[in-house]
């Protein structure tokens, strides 16, 4: 099968398409032919061996898919050979073919589509995980967005809308504020023109937000504890500003507020049943039309190292979704 393969460290640019070996579904697993994958900054990390997890060379990046069941492995039930799927997959995603644990496998509901389906495994959990969970975001609170127009951030858009919040994004450019507005958010705070702390404490009347899904650390996370509400929680989700803030615990004594990390990736090992839990509320949403994946681009498999630059470049919004 094609495959992008990593033998070592190396920037995305150098990434390209491999002939390998068809895994096989052992017990416990299935195999799928993958029909979309979805890109995330961890990616790009990654492959360049900057992320907190480094998989055994050679290795296949990607941890979003979709696709078709083709071989079921020993032991799976609740799949058959056909059924069109979701899973997370850690690795292995940028490939004609993918094995993935059967526990981290959802089937698609009807009328969604595989480049939807490639979407949601990672960036829709981890918003509903943030919000719910973690944050306890509840109907009339205002919520702050920041990277509202990508993927995390659009998911968080959506499903805060859906908890009936008060949803104030922050993006870079007129055109990203646009299409926040479009997808859940009251207010869209365009911070290459405007001072999003002045704004969102405008907006609220000096009160701040409620909780605030901070996916960009760095001065971003800084500038938050300035327009944090009295009891807010401010919701660390990832750093792709490249900086991991510091924190000087006494902000959090005078605002009585609480600074939460979320990762979903250890859910299933530590939480499982939140992981059922999450998709099937996810699902709920989307029958009912309440979230719906932004596609930004489709690449082929070849273009991957184009695709990770347009997401680093922060040009784009939404996913970007592989289709092999």
């Amino acid at each position: 099968m094609r495959a992008i393969t990593v033998d070592r460290w190396m920037e995305p640019a150098e990434l390209r398409v491999s002939e390998i070996p068809d895994p096989e579904a052992g017990p416990g697993t299935l195999q799928v032919e993958v029909r979309a994958a979805g890109c995330n900054f961890f990616d790009i990390l990654i492959v360049q061996g900057k992320y907190q997890v480094k998989p055994a060379f050679p290795f296949t990046p990607g941890g979003e898919i979709s696709g078709v069941v083709r071989e079921v492995g020993e032991g799976v039930e609740g799949f058959t050979v056909g059924d069109r799927v979701l899973a997370g997959t850690r690795t292995g995603g940028f490939a004609e073919t993918a094995v993935v644990p059967a526990g981290e496998a959802r089937l698609l509901p009807d009328g969604m589509s595989f480049e939807e389906g490639a979407a949601i495994p990672i960036t829709y959990p981890t918003s509903y995980a943030a919000l719910v969970f973690r944050a306890n975001l509840q109907a009339g609170e205002t919520l702050l967005v920041h990277a509202a127009a990508g993927g995390v951030g659009s998911a968080a858009l959506q499903i805060g809308k859906a908890l009936g919040a008060r949803v104030i994004a922050t993006v870079g450019g007129a055109e990203k504020a646009e299409i926040a507005r479009e997808h859940g958010a009251d207010e869209a705070i365009d911070y290459l023109v405007d001072d999003f702390v002045a704004r969102v404490n405008e907006i609220t009347d000096g009160r701040g937000a409620d909780v605030i899904c901070d996916s960009v650390g760095g001065d971003v996370f800084d500038r938050s504890l300035k327009c944090i509400a009295w009891n807010g929680r401010l919701l660390v989700v990832g750093f792709a500003s490249g900086r991991i803030p510091e924190l000087k615990v006494n902000r959090i004594l005078l605002k009585n507020i609480a600074v939460t990390g979320i990762h979903w990736g250890a859910y299933s090992d530590n939480e499982p049943a939140r992981v059922s839990e999450t998709f099937e509320s996810l699902f709920a949403l989307y029958r009912k039309g309440m979230i719906k994946p932004l596609i930004f681009n489709t690449y082929p498999l070849e273009d991957l190292p184009s695709a990770l630059a347009e997401l680093a470049s922060r040009k784009t919004h939404g996913k970007l979704i592989i289709t092999p």
